[in-house]
């Protein structure tokens, strides 16, 4: 019986070695290899947008506000105090240097008066019957009863009444020459190092002139610089108006651009965009320029224009990915939208 159970047992041990020696080959064969060799890892693909580097002129600008000024004439006061006797412009009139706007009454002495007595004095001294002093009497007098413009233009406001009661140096009138307003603006002076005259400057929306003065002084009150510009004609632009300006400080032609979002700034400061070379994306080193509407210069070995950047999902991008382009035909789109080399 012994014998017996020894043969058994011995079976049994060979059976289940032979089992679990196959069951090893059947996974090593054909459930995955075998586990000491190391499993190969797919490299991720990392769904990007992209954009062509172009060739572009770009600006750098000097912004701030400015405000429109009429360097000759202005307000008008009354060189006395009187009774307005007669109006003799209206606002938006045009009119000459010299033109009476206003006539005022004084007391006992009138405009009208006032001026028969130096048409009378003139006469006199023309024959020779009066002194050149009484003359001039007669021309202070009358100068004391009337507002003249002091130079030909627009009358931009004017609120005197007839019959109403004026002080002396109470404003009557104002009168400006719209042909030669000017601009003037109070530039930071941490940003007024690169102003010169003669440089472009931009008004708004459509007024462009040049820089005709820039202080070389800074104000102590509030640390900016003075700038001045004289307006083309017609501008449409009134006095007293503020308004936003732009002075170019550098103009970069044909340079090589790309959008700014596919300049990236790593932890070191150092600056890089992806280029994209069909389905693979590396990291290449750049310095940038200037930046205008979404682009930035840069240079950069071996980039060129037309060369694909990774747009969408630069931020954070490895040193060497795949890429799967979302957008095959946004280069071409927004090609067409941008702003040519000049």
């Amino acid at each position: 019986m012994k014998l017996k159970s020894l043969v058994i047992g011995g079976v049994m041990v060979l059976c289940a070695g032979l089992a679990i020696f196959a069951l090893t080959k059947w996974h090593r064969d054909f459930g995955g290899g075998d586990d000491d060799q190391p499993q190969e890892k797919a490299e991720p693909v990392i769904t990007v947008q992209t954009d062509a580097l172009k060739r572009m002129t770009l600006h750098q600008y000097v912004n701030g506000y400015g405000t429109i000024e009429a360097p000759a004439g202005g307000p008008l006061a009354s060189p006395s105090a009187g009774v307005v006797a007669k109006v003799n412009a209206i606002d938006g009139q045009e009119v000459k240097e010299g033109d009476v706007l206003v006539e005022l009454n004084s007391g006992m002495a009138t405009y009208q008066f006032a001026k028969a007595q130096v048409d009378r004095q003139k006469k006199l001294l023309a024959d020779q019957n009066t002194s050149l002093k009484n003359v001039q009497d007669a021309e202070s007098q009358l100068a004391a009863l009337q507002i003249v413009s002091p130079i030909s233009g627009t009358v931009i406001r004017i609120p005197a009444k007839v019959g109403a009661a004026v002080d002396a140096n109470a404003v009557i009138a104002e009168v400006v020459d719209l042909n030669r307003l000017s601009i003037s603006a109070q530039i930071p002076a941490a940003e007024a190092g690169d102003l010169k005259t003669g440089q472009e400057v931009r008004i708004g929306d459509s007024v462009i002139t040049s820089v005709s003065f820039v202080s070389s002084a800074v104000d102590a009150a509030d640390g900016t610089v003075l700038t001045r510009a004289l307006l083309p004609p017609n501008t449409g632009l009134r006095p007293g108006e503020f308004v936003p300006i732009k002075i170019i400080t550098a103009i970069h032609t044909n340079c090589l651009v790309a959008p700014a979002a596919s300049v990236v700034t790593d932890e070191g400061g150092k600056r890089f965009v992806a280029l994209a070379k069909g389905e693979e994306a590396a990291q290449t080193p750049v310095t940038i320029g200037l930046g205008e509407n979404g682009w930035t210069e840069i240079t950069g070995a071996d980039l060129k224009e037309g060369d694909l950047v990774v747009t969408v999902g630069a931020y954070g991008f490895p040193d060497q990915a795949k890429i799967r382009v979302a957008n095959a035909a946004a280069s071409e789109s927004t090609s067409s939208n941008s702003v040519p080399a000049q």
